[in-house]
């Protein structure tokens, strides 16, 4: 499921775009995705760097851009990571790190950080488990979310707990090979 190294960035955010359009909107895995996908208020940001510090930096410059810029201009960021991270839990220490520096700048409670990679597992599921699909991306993603967004969208969805749990039951029902060449057909 790794993209080669060689992908450019222009390649690495039309794929992340067409994996949002394809997979989490079509198969409506967010259901509060389908109004900023199509808004000029995502951001995606490919990040070119592969060395710890120059990801964080990269980090830092986006996290203070989205807090600055009013929702009509930066509703939601994608962090795309793909020349770096690769290693799951390698990524999930990186996110661990992220979501300290969002507390340390104080901004705990105003963004929300989600991540997906392509090896995602949720401990305690099934190796084969398609649930894992759920937060499985081509590239190691940081989704940068306003609480606030978040919150108002939640609030005028009915039963928005069961989300999780109606995304697994989807998946499951498509099957892992399904799924796979849902994702190897990306552009």
């Amino acid at each position: 499921m790794f993209p080669d190294d060689h992908s450019t960035p222009e390649q690495v955010d039309r794929r992340v775009r067409a994996w949002l359009q394809r997979f989490v909107v079509g198969l409506n895995l967010c259901p509060f995705a389908r109004p900023v996908v199509s808004s000029e208020a995502l951001r995606v940001v490919v990040c070119e760097a592969t060395q710890h510090q120059d990801i964080t930096a990269v980090f830092m410059t986006e996290l203070d851009l989205i807090q600055r810029s009013p929702e009509s201009i930066v509703a939601t960021t994608l962090l795309a990571i793909p020349y770096a991270l690769l290693d799951f839990e390698e990524y999930l220490d990186f996110v661990d790190d992220a979501e300290s520096l969002l507390e340390e700048v104080g901004l705990s409670g105003v963004i929300q950080l989600a991540s997906f990679h392509p090896e995602y597992r949720f401990e305690g599921e099934p190796a084969a488990s398609a649930g894992h699909y759920t937060n499985r991306a081509p590239f190691p993603l940081i989704h940068f979310l306003r609480e606030e967004m978040v919150t108002r969208a939640l609030d005028q969805f009915p039963d928005s707990e069961q989300i999780p749990q109606r995304n697994i039951q989807r998946l499951e029902a498509m099957g892992v090979a399904t799924i796979e060449e849902m994702l190897k057909s990306l552009p």
